[in-house]
């Protein structure tokens, strides 16, 4: 089986009935709302699901998951992926770039389970640029800003498309490459205080639990 594909169905069975469920956004969790939307046909449960992104939000009405928001509910549960994660689940996320939203649902979330593949498992983060979310207007300083804390930033290129990427809120991604990360913890908290950062991609210390997609079989990783 897809390493992806084993992680999201797996993730599927850690929801309950009657739960709220934070959606996350991607490839692996395309399989998580998948694996949930049949629970819902075949068991019948019944949950809401709070989508992090267009791209959930679809997923969820072609699944026939019924959507609500954070205005309306409480998450019980939220499942999401990651681009890294380090030995003691500390996350780079952004690559389809989602991860305002994302952030918000999943640390909001009374439990939050990252699914994967194990090549996303990492001893240290930062071999994946760390994403930002910016005011379009703000990007030249934040660019400068980087640059003063030692890193590279570049601002995201769509490929299919002319341009910078766009996200769901209407504002650019910049990757910002710091190598490897020696206190992500502290850097998550820097980045967001720079003005024009809406949020970046890393997510210390909210993670409950991981599964992980291998060709050994599922691999369930606890915070140490």
């Amino acid at each position: 089986m897809n390493l992806k594909k084993m992680a999201g169905y797996e993730a599927a069975k850690e929801v309950e009935d009657g739960q709220v469920v934070g959606l996350g956004t991607g490839s692996t969790t395309h399989y998580f709302i998948e694996k949930l939307g049949m629970r819902i046909k075949e068991e019948g449960i019944q949950v809401l699901g709070i989508p992090t992104s267009y791209q959930s939000f679809f997923l969820a009405k072609e699944w026939n998951i019924p959507v609500t928001s954070l205005e309306e509910h409480d998450v019980d549960i939220a499942i999401d992926g990651a681009d890294e994660i380090d030995p003691e689940l500390n996350l780079i996320k952004g690559g389809g770039a989602a991860h305002t939203l994302e952030k918000i649902v999943d640390y909001a979330a009374d439990r939050f389970i990252v699914i994967a593949d194990d090549s996303k498992v990492v001893k240290k983060l930062g071999k994946t640029p760390v994403p930002l979310e910016v005011l379009s207007s703000s990007s030249r300083m934040v660019l400068q800003a980087l640059d003063d804390l030692g890193a590279t930033g570049k601002i995201r290129m769509a490929q299919m498309k002319d341009g910078p990427v766009i996200t769901d809120h209407g504002n650019f991604v910049i990757d910002a490459d710091f190598g490897l990360l020696e206190d992500p913890c502290e850097l998550e908290i820097v980045l967001n205080s720079i003005p024009g950062v809406l949020e970046n991609g890393i997510f210390s210390g909210v993670v409950d639990q991981a599964i992980i997609g291998s060709d050994e079989g599922i691999k369930k990783i606890s915070p140490k």
